[in-house]
C-alpha cells in the first residue's frame, strides 16, 4: 500500500476498509495514549494551523468496549497547509496518508492519517479536518456517551452485534451504527439547546 497518498484513492480506501477488526475491552491505557499522541502532533504540527484537538470515538469513553484504535480529531483552518506541510511531517514519521471523503465517496474530502504499532495494527487514526458541525457532532455524541450509561450501553451492544457481523467490512459496520449515533447527537443538541 502506498502510505504518501498518491495511489489510486479508491483502492487504498477500499483496501483500508476491508482490513479487518476486533472490539477489545475497555483499556485504562487509552487515555494517556491519546494524551501522548496529542502532545506528539503539538509538537510538530504549526501552531497557527491548528485548533481544536480532541480524543473522539469509543476510546473516549471509559468503560466502553472498542476496536482499540486511538481517533484523534484535529480542526485546521486549511487543508492546503495540511497537504503540503504536514503530510511529509507525518509521512517521516511512519503514518500512513489518504484524503478521505468526509460522506460517501465525493467531496468534502479530510486528511486522515494511520498510525501502525510494531505489529502492523492500526493503533492511532488522526483525522485533520475543517471546524463544522461533523466535527461538532463528533464532541457531542462522545460527551453523550461520557454521561448517559444506558445509551453508552446500548451503542456497545449495537457495536458488538455489527462487529460479529462485518469483522472484515468496516464500511457496512459503520453504516450500521449511523441511525443510532444520529439519534444521540439529535438528542444532545436538544440537551444542550
Amino acid at each position: 500500500m502506498d502510505p504518501s497518498g498518491t495511489g489510486s484513492m479508491q483502492q487504498r480506501l477500499s483496501a483500508l476498509m476491508s482490513e479487518p477488526f476486533e472490539m477489545v475491552a475497555y483499556d485504562p491505557r487509552w487515555p494517556q495514549r491519546y494524551d501522548d499522541e496529542e502532545v506528539f502532533l503539538r509538537s510538530v504540527l504549526p501552531r497557527d494551523l491548528i485548533g481544536d484537538v480532541q480524543h473522539i470515538g469509543s476510546t473516549a469513553v471509559p468503560g466502553l468496549s472498542a476496536k482499540p484504535v486511538i481517533d484523534v480529531q484535529v480542526e485546521v483552518n486549511d487543508l492546503e497547509r495540511v497537504r503540503h506541510e504536514v503530510v511529509p511531517v507525518l509521512l517521516e514519521a511512519g503514518y500512513e496518508f489518504i484524503w478521505r471523503p468526509t460522506i460517501g465517496e465525493h467531496e468534502p474530502f479530510y486528511a486522515w492519517f494511520l498510525k501502525r504499532d510494531s505489529g502492523g495494527r492500526r493503533s492511532h487514526h488522526i483525522h485533520m479536518v475543517k471546524p463544522d458541525t461533523a466535527s461538532e457532532a463528533r464532541v457531542l455524541f462522545r460527551d453523550h456517551l461520557r454521561t448517559n450509561l444506558e445509551d453508552a450501553q446500548a451503542y456497545e451492544r449495537i457495536k458488538q452485534d455489527l462487529a460479529a457481523k462485518h469483522g472484515n467490512d468496516r464500511v457496512a459496520y459503520t453504516k450500521g451504527k449511523t441511525e443510532f449515533v444520529e439519534a444521540i447527537v439529535a438528542k444532545a443538541l436538544l440537551s444542550a439547546g
